[in-house]
């Protein structure tokens, strides 16, 4: 059994979105993760619908982080890239 927060999958990614940020657009499927081009904050709904902010993204760091959303609301980083496997 894969410990809570480890990264069960490691395929490459397979997929990747150029993101606009907004707090109304769902992915559909969900990202499988993100990574910013331009440092800051990235707001993201997960998919228990909780928002939850990421404060200080590093950039290039690949989050794996499920997401449905990648808010505009308290997103300041920029250059994001939404990831699927």
């Amino acid at each position: 059994m894969a410990q809570s927060g480890m990264l069960t999958n490691a395929a490459p990614y397979g997929k990747v979105t150029a993101i606009t940020t907004s707090d109304s657009t769902v992915y559909n499927p969900p990202l499988d993760g993100f990574v910013v081009g331009g440092a800051g904050n990235v707001a993201i709904t997960d998919l228990a619908g909780n928002v939850v902010t990421f404060t200080a993204v590093i950039i290039g760091q690949i989050y794996p982080i499920a997401a449905t959303k990648i808010m505009s609301t308290s997103t300041t980083a920029t250059l994001i890239r939404g990831l699927n496997f």
